[in-house]
């Protein structure tokens, strides 16, 4: 496999922080979006950035904009097909996929999907963390762990068929990964869940108190 390009997911709607992009949201003096290009850059073969509307408010960052190509808000899976059509005409064979609003994911992230993509045709693969406490006993069909759909391994070749998945009117990531025989890479969640990302205030505060952590 060829070191994967990677793609932030910012082309969400943001409704529980009043609209707008989270990804321009502070934190520690600088913008969500730079904290995860930070991480990311290190750990693949170049970047590129999913978002809609005006792209210039993006163009301090000096990223490829891939806007969404389905018709509407189809959630994240549209980006990840702007972004495996985006990889294609690079050369890629397969991307990963980070949040725009998770500034402290792993920094082993894109080894370790692709750790656990080893002997896969098409190598398919989401992030997992283990479920704890009264969470664990929440009702998922026996699932001990949390998938993080917008954080994964994407294979290029599979781009046309997940492009008629979701004119067929798909929206779930897990029902297309699943189909595929999508796997899992498990993430420790101490000393903080490297996932949690901000979707309120309150979500904004507590990054600031995780910096120093992170």
């Amino acid at each position: 496999m060829s070191n994967p390009l990677g793609v932030i997911l910012a082309g969400g709607l943001a409704t529980r922080m009043g609209g707008g992009d989270k990804g321009l949201l502070q934190v520690g003096g600088q913008s969500l979006l730079s904290h995860v290009m930070d991480r990311l850059a290190p750990q693949v073969g170049g970047l590129a950035l999913n978002a809609n509307g005006d792209p210039e408010r993006f163009a301090y960052l000096n990223l490829p904009i891939l806007p969404d190509t389905i018709e509407g808000f189809a959630g994240p899976l549209a980006g990840v097909l702007a972004g495996l059509d985006w990889a294609a005409t690079q050369g890629a064979d397969c991307i990963v996929t980070t949040a725009a609003d998770t500034p402290f994911f792993p920094r082993d992230l894109v080894v370790r999907l692709t750790d656990a993509a080893q002997g896969q045709t098409h190598p398919l693969v989401l992030a997992t963390t283990p479920r704890t406490g009264d969470e664990a006993l929440k009702s998922g069909g026996g699932k001990r762990v949390n998938r993080h759909p917008t954080f994964g391994l994407w294979p290029v070749a599979l781009r046309d068929d997940l492009r008629d998945a979701l004119n067929d009117g798909l929206r779930k990531v897990v029902l297309w990964t699943d189909k595929h025989d999508g796997r899992e890479a498990l993430f420790p969640v101490d000393p903080f869940d490297p996932f949690f990302n901000v979707n309120t205030p309150d979500d904004l505060a507590r990054a600031e108190k995780l910096l120093e952590q992170a």
